[in-house]
C-alpha cells in the first residue's frame, strides 16, 4: 500500500493514496481544481468523484444524469428511502444527503476493503442517514423489505463489467418487490457498439416495467463509442420532458429515449433470464484515455 496525506482529514498538499482492495487496486487522486475532492479509480477505471466540501457537486457524465433523476423523484426537499446497489465513493448516497436530508438510505457494496478505504479516507457526514452493508447487490437487495424504495440505484461492476446476475428479469423481480408502488429504478449501463447488451437491458427491464426512458450521449447511441446509458423505470409516469431538458442542458449534453422511440432502438431484441444472462462488455484498452 502507498498513500499519502489524505484531504478528507483536513490536511493541505494531497497526494494521492493506493492500496488494494478486494476488486484491484484502488486509488484515490486529488482533483487539482478543487481543494477537497477526489476521484476514485479501480485498476486505472474511473469509478466515482467526490468532493467533500460539496457533496452535491456530480463530475462525471453519468453521475449527474443519476443526479436528475434523484431530483425528479419526489417534491424538492422531500425525503426518499434509498437502496444503492453499488457503493463506490458513496457519491450518490452523499448527494441524496445534502440535497434530500432526512432520507434513509441503504448502500450494498460487496468489496468490504473498498469500503474501508473510503470511510476512512472520505468519512461521511455524521448527519447523513446512510446505512453501508457488505454484501453482493443481488443478496443484499433480497434483505431490503417489501416495498421500501422510492429509489433503487444500480452501478455495479466488477472489473468494469456489470455481474450477470444483475441484468435478468429474475433481478428486476427482487427489484419491484423492493420499490414502493410508483417508485423509480435507475441503473449505469455500460456498452459500446454493436449496442447488444444495451438493447437487451431496455428488452428486459420492459418485462417488468410499464414506463422507461434512456439517457446516454447520442455518440453512444449511434454506435460511435463505448460509454454509460443510464436506465430509468418505474410502473408510474416518468418525468420525462424535465429529463430531457436537463440532459440537453448538461457540459455533456445528452438525449433522452422513450415510449416508441426507446421500443425501435431496442430493435426486437429479447429480455435476459438468469439462465442466458452474461456479463456487460469489457470496456476497449482506451476507453478511458
Amino acid at each position: 500500500m502507498a498513500r499519502g496525506r489524505s484531504s478528507g482529514r483536513g490536511q493541505a498538499a494531497a497526494e494521492a493514496v493506493t492500496e488494494q482492495v478486494d476488486g484491484g487496486t484502488a486509488r484515490l487522486v486529488p482533483d487539482r481544481d478543487r481543494p477537497r475532492a477526489w476521484t476514485l479509480l479501480i485498476d486505472d477505471a474511473p469509478q466515482s468523484h467526490v468532493d467533500l466540501d460539496d457533496p452535491a457537486h456530480l463530475s462525471f457524465e453519468y453521475q449527474r444524469r443519476f443526479g436528475h433523476v434523484v431530483d425528479l423523484a419526489a417534491p424538492p426537499g422531500k425525503p426518499l428511502r434509498a437502496v444503492h446497489l453499488g457503493g463506490g465513493a458513496l457519491t450518490l448516497a452523499r448527494y441524496v444527503a445534502a440535497t434530500r436530508p432526512r432520507s434513509t438510505q441503504q448502500v450494498v457494496e460487496r468489496d468490504g476493503a473498498l469500503v474501508q478505504l473510503v470511510r476512512r479516507e472520505l468519512p461521511l457526514d455524521p448527519r447523513a442517514r446512510i446505512r453501508v452493508r457488505t454484501a453482493d447487490a443481488r443478496e443484499g437487495l433480497a434483505k431490503v423489505p417489501d416495498g421500501w424504495g422510492d429509489l433503487v440505484v444500480a452501478d455495479v461492476f466488477s472489473g468494469a463489467r456489470t455481474p450477470a446476475h444483475l441484468t435478468s428479469t429474475e433481478f428486476l423481480d427482487e427489484v419491484r418487490r423492493a420499490l414502493a408502488p410508483g417508485g423509480i429504478y435507475t441503473a449505469n449501463l455500460a456498452d459500446g457498439p454493436p449496442l447488444t447488451h444495451l438493447r437487451g437491458q431496455i428488452a428486459t427491464a420492459a418485462a417488468r416495467f410499464a414506463e422507461l426512458a434512456l439517457i446516454t450521449d447520442p455518440a453512444v447511441l449511434r454506435g460511435k463509442r463505448f460509454g454509460n446509458a443510464v436506465l430509468v423505470a418505474s410502473d408510474a409516469p416518468l418525468p420525462v420532458a424535465e429529463l430531457t431538458r436537463r440532459a440537453a442542458s448538461d457540459p455533456h449534453s445528452g438525449r433522452v429515449l422513450h415510449g416508441r422511440e426507446l421500443t425501435d432502438f431496442a430493435g426486437g431484441a429479447v429480455p435476459v433470464t438468469d439462465l442466458r444472462a452474461v456479463a456487460s462488455p469489457p470496456p476497449p484498452p482506451d476507453a478511458f484515455r
